[in-house]
């Protein structure tokens, strides 16, 4: 089991890289185009990342809505579903 504290973290990378790709993952919820289980699912996949400092590094350096996501994220079949809504 992951510590509060890793899931966290995860969670913030989750969350910022939704933003970074133009997703708002609370509107999503809202909309009903994402459940509490598949953002659950979402930061658990995050936690079994190798690139997590490449991916906090990636995120510092965007200062507009990113066309992708880096290759290496976990998660981009997530985002991009949820962008085509």
């Amino acid at each position: 089991m992951q510590s509060q504290t890793t899931l966290k973290r995860h969670a913030a990378l989750v969350d910022n890289m939704a933003q970074a790709y133009g997703v708002d993952l609370e509107e999503q919820m809202l909309r009903g185009k994402l459940s509490m289980s598949d953002l659950e699912d979402a930061v658990l996949g995050c936690t079994a990342c190798k690139s997590v400092e490449k991916c906090e590094h990636w995120l510092e350096a965007q200062t507009a809505t990113a066309t992708d996501t880096p290759a290496y994220c976990r998660n981009a079949t997530l985002f991009r579903a949820l962008k085509q809504d």
